[in-house]
């Protein structure tokens, strides 16, 4: 799904956004809700590929001598 690399976080999540709402209201058939299914996870897959990216970009932290301090942030 090479199409769905080019996607930017935002318009991934509106398509998710999207799957889940058509899903959630019930009457998709079973073959077609299968497909959304998967789209769906591949969605998911792909904003959290995005946020993981940004967050290690986050975790570097450039300090006013050039020298590059990487951290970790913690989930609460």
């Amino acid at each position: 799904m090479s199409d769905k690399k080019e996607l930017s976080f935002e318009d991934a999540m509106e398509k998710l956004e999207e799957v889940v709402a058509k899903l959630e209201q019930g009457d998709v058939p079973l073959e077609e809700a299968i497909s959304m299914f998967q789209e769906g996870m591949t969605l998911s897959k792909l904003c959290h590929d995005k946020l993981k990216s940004v967050e290690d970009s986050m975790d570097r932290i450039l300090h006013q001598d050039g020298k590059v301090e990487h951290t970790t942030f913690q989930e609460e």
